[in-house]
């Protein structure tokens, strides 16, 4: 691994994935620095497009001679040792560089680090936080692994005191990271490709926090019993958000509107700190909010510009976000990819007026869809219809034991209607036939489901709401 990215500045860096969230805003975010950025990718997106209008030359597909003439090499967690362009650096002798190293090598040396971790939510309280700091007049780097219209895409420099980003727990990549402040969203099972269980998931999260030094923060959702668990046993100062008694912070006269959207007094160890209203539905964007809270009074902003901030905030993209309105159909698209997540957007959806709620789910990797296979027949008790197209397999060959046919009858066995619909022309094809004006449909998944919404934004009466 190369010692310091800062030693590469005005040199060759080539990303390996680079059509990837995360890695498409870094390899943006150095070419912006002033380093010669090209990258590669299995297959073109709106994000390789975007890059290449930057001037960074992205290679559609994979191959050795890639990365001839770079001298520093990034690569994300998902690809492996033996890719074809990682194989030829070592051959070559270039140093390699994972991308949570890089994010950690950047944050280090921040006054105010926040990492922002956690099985859900990370992308919503990261942007919350990004558009928060930058309205209450703080000038902070961030990298969302999604992006924001307020900040026109997933990354931005600041003056060098305050860094926010998001803190992945796939394969322990957070450990990397050097936070001043750890937010913890949630501790929940994912992952189970690399973690052996819940409790292997939460021993993680401890030693993230432990990294963080003892005059800063640990920030952790309440209610949820492993992540105050490892919040109260944090080295560092602790604060908890939540609706219980014991949380320190609170929202008091809690309602919610007509959309969904929460309306609460927010009371820190019985001090209000003043009063918001946000306009992105659901608890879990609520508790979101208050996750932000907290790091705002701890940085000491302005609460009422961060009130202006949470009100005006409109969500990230891919995040509930609608695409279009089609045939008289609403169609929105979540990247949730596991049970949790796709319940939270299908009750959004259900807090909206709708006749039929349609459901659309690509299940994202065989190992996933194993692990927590009952968990997802559970998931989609609030949609009237459920369609699942084939698995996207990302980083794992089919192992041949597992496919969406085989969730069908499970749910069913709940009462909701579900089909298969392999491909996204088989997708598009069925809804047509049988949605009518009125209905909802929501699409769910962190591959590329969001190619089906712009296929059917392309097709028939579309117009935007």
């Amino acid at each position: 691994m190369a010692a310091n990215i800062f030693d590469y500045r005005g040199k060759h860096v080539h990303f390996i994935g680079i059509g990837g969230s995360s890695m498409s805003g870094l390899a943006g975010y150095l070419k912006d620095m002033g380093y010669e950025v090209s990258g590669s990718d299995r297959t073109r997106s709106h994000k390789t497009e975007h890059l290449e209008e930057k001037g960074i030359r992205v290679d559609i597909g994979q191959r050795a001679e890639n990365v001839h003439g770079a001298d520093l090499i990034v690569f994300s967690a998902a690809i492996a040792p033996d890719n074809a362009e990682r194989a030829e650096a070592v051959r070559l002798g270039i140093p390699q560089m994972e991308r949570c190293d890089l994010i950690g090598e950047l944050m280090a040396g921040h006054e105010f680090a926040v990492g922002v971790s956690g099985t859900h939510g990370k992308t919503t309280t990261t942007s919350m936080l990004a558009q928060a700091f930058l309205q209450a007049g703080a000038d902070p780097t961030i990298h969302i692994g999604g992006e924001l219209d307020f900040i026109g895409g997933s990354t931005r420099a600041g003056d060098g005191r305050d860094f926010i980003c998001e803190a992945c727990e796939y394969r322990e990549s957070f450990l990397q990271f050097r936070p001043t402040v750890a937010i913890i969203t949630n501790i929940d099972e994912d992952h189970l490709d690399y973690y052996r269980d819940i409790d292997h998931i939460e021993s993680a999260f401890a030693r993230y926090v432990d990294i963080v030094p003892e005059s800063g923060w640990c920030i952790a959702w309440g209610d949820d019993p492993r992540a105050l668990r490892v919040c109260e046993n944090a080295r560092c100062h602790h604060m908890t958000y939540g609706l219980g008694e014991h949380c320190r912070l609170r929202p008091v006269d809690l309602t919610y509107d007509e959309h969904g959207c929460a309306s609460f007094t927010a009371v820190l160890d019985g001090v209000p700190l003043g009063d918001f209203h946000l306009n992105v539905a659901s608890e879990a964007n609520m508790l979101d909010a208050l996750a932000v809270i907290c790091t705002a009074h701890i940085r000491g902003l302005d609460m009422e510009k961060v009130s202006e901030a949470l009100a005006a905030f409109v969500g990230a993209h891919r995040r509930f976000e609608l695409t279009s309105v089609t045939d008289g159909v609403k169609c929105y698209t979540d990247y949730g990819h596991n049970p949790a997540e796709i319940r939270n957007a299908l009750k959004i959806a259900s807090m909206q007026p709708h006749r039929t709620l349609w459901s659309v789910w690509q299940p994202h990797t065989y190992s996933r869809t194993k692990t927590l296979f009952d968990q997802f027949v559970e998931t989609f008790d609030l949609a009237d219809h459920v369609l699942i197209t084939d698995i996207m397999g990302a980083r794992e060959p089919d192992p041949g034991d597992i496919h969406s046919g085989m969730l069908l009858e499970p749910i069913r066995a709940r009462g909701i209607l579900a089909d298969w619909t392999p491909s996204f022309d088989d997708t598009e094809a069925y809804l047509r036939a049988h949605w009518q004006p009125g209905d909802i449909m929501v699409s769910h998944g962190c591959g590329d489901i969001d190619l089906l919404n712009e296929q059917i934004a392309l097709h028939g009466d579309t117009r935007r709401e």
